[in-house]
C-alpha cells in the first residue's frame, strides 16, 4: 500500500465532503499540494490571480452545495487572495483557504516572503489553523464544519512546505459527518408563534441567506401558500422561491426606489417573519426597519442576533425547514392583505423599472432576459447596473443570479461566471458587468479561453464609474476620480480568443447573443450606453 503524505489525507477529507474544484496560482511552497489534490480526485484551475480565484470557486459551490477550494503561495500569493476571502466572510461562503506556509524552525532565521498568514486571515474567516503532523485529518474535519455550520464562511489552512510532502503517520479515521439543521424545542415560544401565525392578517416574510444556504425553497414556498403570506427577499436570496409567484414582491435592500413601494408594506404588517434573513446585505435604512413594540415578530435565523440592526419578538436559533415544520400546526385565515396590497405594490415595482426604453441599461437587461433560455444563470458585478439588474432580472431557481451583496466587491461577475460554467457546463450563462469592473478582471479571459469556458459577458460601457458618480453629483460634488477611457472590449476579447461584440441598440444586441449561444469560446458584448443613463432608474 502506497503510503500517504499528509497533503493527501488533507486532500482526501476535502474530495470525501464533495470537493471537485480548486483555484489559485501555485508556488514552489504550495506544489506538492497541488498534486494531492489531483490525485484525490480534485482538479485544479490556474486562474490569473488569486482574488479571481476566490470568486470561481464560489461559483462552483453554489451549483454544487460541496465547499469551494482557494490555494495561494506564500506571501504576495496569500496576499491577493484577501479580497475574495473577506467577501466569502461577509457573503457567507464556506470557502476552504489553503495556503503554503515556511516550516515554523526555517521561519526563525529565514524572512524573504515570510509572514503571518494566520494573523492576517483570523479577522476574515470563521476559524483559522496551521497544519501539525499527527492532525491533518482532524483539522481538516474541524475546517469542513465550523465552514458550513450555523452562518457559512470561509475557513484557512496554513500548510507548511515540508509537512505536506512528509508521510502521514497513521491511516486517518472515519470523517466526522455534521449536524443536521435542528427545530425548535416545544414550548410556550412555539406555542405563542403558532397563536400569532393564526391570527396573522396582514403577515409578510423576508427571506435571506441562511435560508438560501439551507436551500429551504421548497418548504418556503408551501408555507408561504398555506398561510398567503407575501414574501421580500435579499439580492442573495433572489430565485429561493420562483420570483413569477404571485406572492413575491422581488428583491430589497439596495434599490431606493423599491424600498419606497416596499417599506410601507412592512410598516403595516401585523406579524413579520424574519427567516434566514442576516441583514449584512442591507443598507442603513434597512435599520429597524420594523417596529416590535407595535408589531409581532418572529426570527428563526443559523446564529444568535448579535448585529442589532432589528430586533424580534421571539427568535429561534434553528434551521429554516424544520422551523417552519413545526411552525405550520396552525389554521390559517382564510384571506390575508384583504384590501389588495400586495397587487397594489407588484404593479407599483413593474411600473418602478419599465422595460419599454428604445435603449440604456434597462433596454440591455430587458432584451436579455427575453434572448437568452430561461435556463441561464447569471452573475451581476458592483455597481449601478446590479441595482437595476437585480429588480428586473426574474430569477427561477437559488443562486439563479448570483452577487456580492455584502462586501459588494467589483470584479467578481466573470470569475463568479467562470465558476459556474464550470460545475453547470450544459447551462447558458451569462456575466453582467461595468466596464471598470471588467477592466479589473480582464486576464481572466485568458482563463476561460484556456477552460474553454463559453460564458457570455455583458458590459454595460459608459466610460465611467457611473454609481459612483451619480452619488457625487448627488451630493453636488465635482466630477472627480471617476471617469475613464472608452476602450474596445470586443477587440480585448478577440485578442484573449474569444469573440467580441460592440452593440448600440437593442437588435444589435440580439444578434451579438444568439451568435453567443452558438461560440464555442466566451462572448464579451460591449453594450454602449450614454452617460447618467442609470439617473432616476435606481
Amino acid at each position: 500500500m502506497t503510503e500517504l503524505r499528509n497533503a493527501d489525507v488533507l486532500a482526501q477529507r476535502l474530495a470525501e465532503a464533495g470537493c471537485r474544484h480548486a483555484f489559485g496560482m501555485p508556488g514552489g511552497e504550495v506544489l506538492t499540494l497541488v498534486d494531492a489534490l489531483a490525485k484525490a480526485g480534485i482538479q485544479f484551475h490556474l486562474v490569473k490571480h488569486e482574488n479571481a480565484a476566490g470568486f470561481m470557486a464560489e461559483g462552483v459551490w453554489h451549483r454544487t452545495g460541496a465547499p469551494g477550494i482557494m490555494l495561494a503561495t506564500l506571501g504576495p500569493g496569500a496576499m491577493n487572495g484577501v479580497n475574495a476571502v473577506a467577501n466569502a466572510h461577509q457573503d457567507r461562503v464556506p470557502l476552504i483557504v489553503l495556503t503554503g506556509a515556511v516550516d515554523a524552525e526555517e521561519a526563525e532565521t529565514y524572512t524573504h516572503q515570510v509572514l503571518d498568514h494566520q494573523a492576517v486571515f483570523a479577522p476574515i474567516t470563521k476559524a483559522t489553523f496551521r497544519l501539525s503532523q499527527g492532525a491533518v485529518a482532524t483539522v481538516a474535519d474541524k475546517v469542513l464544519a465550523i465552514a458550513e455550520e450555523g452562518r457559512a464562511g470561509p475557513v484557512h489552512i496554513d500548510v507548511p512546505i515540508s509537512l505536506a510532502a512528509a508521510t502521514a503517520p497513521n491511516a486517518p479515521g472515519p470523517r466526522r459527518v455534521a449536524a443536521s439543521p435542528v427545530a425548535p424545542a416545544l414550548g410556550t415560544a412555539l406555542d405563542e408563534a403558532r397563536t400569532w401565525l393564526g391570527a396573522a392578517k396582514r403577515p409578510l416574510m423576508v427571506i435571506g441567506l441562511d435560508a438560501l444556504r439551507e436551500r429551504a425553497g421548497t418548504e418556503l414556498r408551501g408555507f408561504c401558500e398555506r398561510f398567503g403570506v407575501p414574501f421580500i427577499t435579499t439580492y442573495k436570496a433572489k430565485g429561493l422561491i420562483d420570483e413569477r409567484h404571485p406572492l413575491c414582491l422581488g428583491a430589497a435592500g439596495l434599490s431606493p426606489k423599491a424600498d419606497a413601494i416596499l417599506t410601507p408594506l412592512i410598516d403595516s404588517a401585523d406579524l413579520i417573519l424574519s427567516v434566514g434573513y442576516d441583514p449584512i446585505e442591507m443598507r442603513t435604512g434597512w435599520r429597524d426597519i420594523w417596529d416590535p413594540a407595535r408589531q409581532l415578530v418572529i426570527e428563526i435565523g443559523a446564529e444568535t442576533n448579535r448585529h442589532y440592526m432589528h430586533q424580534a419578538s421571539l427568535v429561534f436559533v434553528a434551521g429554516v425547514a424544520p422551523t417552519l415544520a413545526v411552525l405550520e400546526d396552525v389554521t390559517p385565515q382564510d384571506q390575508t392583505w384583504a384590501a389588495g396590497e400586495i397587487a397594489a405594490a407588484q404593479t407599483a415595482l413593474k411600473a418602478a423599472f419599465p422595460t419599454d426604453e428604445d435603449w440604456g441599461p434597462a433596454a440591455v437587461i430587458d432584451t436579455c432576459r427575453e434572448t437568452l433560455p430561461e435556463a441561464t444563470l447569471a452573475s451581476a458585478d458592483s455597481g449601478a447596473h446590479r441595482i437595476l439588474l437585480s429588480q428586473m432580472w426574474v430569477t427561477h431557481e437559488p443562486a439563479g443570479l448570483v452577487q456580492s451583496t455584502a462586501l459588494c466587491t467589483m470584479g467578481c461577475a466573470i470569475p463568479l461566471a467562470m465558476g459556474t460554467k464550470l460545475a453547470a457546463p450544459h447551462r447558458p450563462v451569462v456575466a453582467f458587468t461595468g466596464d471598470a469592473g471588467f477592466l479589473m478582471v480582464a486576464g481572466e479571459l485568458a482563463t476561460a479561453r484556456e477552460l474553454n469556458l463559453p460564458v457570455i459577458i455583458v458590459v454595460f460601457v459608459d466610460a465611467s464609474l457611473a454609481l459612483i458618480e451619480l452619488k457625487q453629483r448627488s451630493r453636488q460634488l465635482a466630477n472627480t476620480g471617476v471617469d475613464f477611457g472608452h476602450h474596445d472590449f470586443a477587440a480585448i476579447a478577440r485578442a484573449f480568443g474569444g469573440a467580441g461584440h460592440r452593440v448600440q441598440n437593442r437588435a444589435e444586441l440580439r444578434a451579438a447573443l444568439e451568435d453567443a449561444l452558438q461560440a464555442d469560446t466566451f462572448t464579451v458584448i460591449a453594450a454602449e450606453i450614454e452617460r447618467g443613463a442609470y439617473d432616476g432608474r435606481i
